[in-house]
Formats: C-alpha cells, structure tokens, sequence
C-alpha cells in the first residue's frame, strides 16, 4: 500500500496491478493490509476508521466494515475472523462470513494500537499499544486479557508467534525500548530480552530454521537475522535510507520482503532451504502412524 492505493505483486509473473484507491476525505489513506489464510481476500484498514474486504482475484470490494472512531492501523485474521486495531486503543473482532459482523470488543489499551497477531494455532491474541503495553487475549474471551505485560519501556509494534514452539511469543519495543523480549503467553514469564541498540519495527520467524529477523528505524534501518535461542547476530542486512516498517515471509519461507518510509520494497533471500530437513521431514510425514503436525 502507498498513500490511498493498494497493489497486488505478482511474483510468478513480475506484475504489479493497483486493487483499489480509497475514496473518502481528502486525509483518508491506507492505514493496514492483511491478507486471509487462503489469500482470496484482503482486508484494508484505512485512516477514515473503516475496514474493507476485497476480492484479489476479481479486483472487488466485498465488505465495508464500520464501528472504529479513529483510524485502524492493525489488523490481523483467525481463521474468518478479522481483529482490527484502532487509533482509539479499541480492538473489534468482525466475523466476515455474517451481517452483524462486529462480535465483541477488546478493551486495555489507552494508546492506538499498533501491533495486533494471532497465534498460529487460533487460541490467542497479541496486541501491542503505543501505551507499551503487550496484552495476550485467549480467543473467545474478549472481557478480560489473560496477561498484561509492562516491561517495554515503548511502543509495541512488533510481534510474532513461533511457529514451531507453541505459546512462544517475540515482541519488540519502539525507539525508547529497542528490545526485543520473548514470552511464555501460557504463564507470562519473560523467558529472554535482547537489547538490540535501535528501535524494533517488525519481526518475522524462520518456519523452517532456528531464526527469527527483526527490522529496525535510526540509525541503520537494517534487518538482523538471529540465530535462537542463542541470539548470536547470523547477518546484517542493510540498504534501506528509512526506518524499515514491516515485513512479510514469502510462502516457501526462503524470501523476506521488507518495505521502509523510504518507499520502497526490498527481496532479501534470508533463509535458504534446507534440503537435508526438509527431506527428514517429508519422510517423517510420509511415515506408518505418523502425525501431521505433531511436532
């Protein structure tokens, strides 16, 4: 997203075509993007406190969704439910596949919330506020947070969910903070903080190694892989001129794309396969009696 659009990149072919420009007032811009688990459908968050669902493959809006006061700035999916983070510190959870889409609100935030994950497995939330405060949410109990967590000492913008470990949670702080902490969500024991010496935009695990890449603003706007749970750095990647806001893995989970303030997209080849697991693993998966998943 950039200013009032949306584009769509398409890898195989290397084409970029605009989904949308946002109507609205004359401020109104494209605050969050987050596509669902099966890709057909993107959900925007825009300065103008709406959320809007479009069709990817047929390049429509679906759904407007109303209800936040201010603009949404985070959002993130659970199977068909969409969690919106607002401005207002209001987290809405919207069931698309329904009329009266809005289900219930989360309410601990007195800050714009701008971190907001699901965890893999669907059983919690995290939100992060620029109150610093790190909330852990269990699914279907929108009165209350399981925990809140105060030890960054900024905004939580940053967070991510191991995918192989669960109820193991990485968050990081804003430029007062530059920690990136890890988290037992189950108990709500911090387990280790790093201080990385810069502020934490974003994080991303590896889903096939033992790493996780944190992205950072002044003064290097770089991206730091780090091997776990040692956190001994395994590269620096720089280039970008402006802080690096947000990431995404690409589905085979080799390709990290970074997009910074400096208003561009960079393909980073962060973590290479792993021919000798992956081939443990198909074996292990093709194995009599074995389970899916049970790892």
């Amino acid at each position: 997203a950039l200013g009032r659009s949306v584009y769509l990149w398409d890898a195989t072919k290397g084409q970029v075509n605009q989904l949308c420009e946002l109507g609205g007032t004359d401020d109104n811009f494209v605050c969050s993007v987050s596509f669902i688990g099966d890709g057909k459908h993107v959900a925007v968050g825009t300065n103008d406190a709406e959320v809007q669902l479009w069709d990817v493959e047929n390049m429509k809006q679906v759904r407007s969704m109303r209800g936040h006061q201010a603009r949404v700035g985070a959002l993130s999916w659970n199977s068909f439910t969409l969690s919106s983070g607002s401005r207002s510190g209001h987290i809405h959870n919207h069931d698309v596949r329904i009329a009266n889409h809005h289900v219930s609100t989360m309410l601990n935030h007195d800050q714009e919330v701008c971190g907001l994950r699901w965890s893999p497995d669907g059983t919690q939330l995290a939100s992060g506020g620029n109150d610093n405060l790190l909330n852990i949410w269990d699914a279907g109990n929108a009165n209350a947070a399981r925990h809140t967590l105060t030890d960054h000492q900024a905004a939580v913008k940053a967070l991510a969910w191991c995918p192989w470990q669960p109820h193991l949670l990485a968050s990081g702080g804003g430029t007062a903070d530059r920690h990136i902490r890890f988290w037992n969500t189950n108990t709500g024991a911090c387990l280790n903080a790093i201080d990385t010496k810069s502020q934490v935009c974003s994080l991303l695990w590896s889903t096939e190694h033992r790493e996780i890449v944190s992205s950072h603003g002044f003064s290097q706007n770089q991206l730091t892989v780090w091997k776990y749970p040692t956190m001994a750095k395994a590269a620096e990647l720089t280039g970008h001129t402006s802080r690096v806001l947000h990431m995404a893995l690409s589905p085979d989970g080799q390709t990290v794309v970074s997009a910074a303030g400096d208003e561009t997209l960079r393909f980073w080849k962060c973590f290479a396969s792993d021919a000798k697991l992956k081939a443990k693993k198909m074996a292990g998966a093709g194995a009599p009696g074995a389970l899916a998943g049970s790892g």
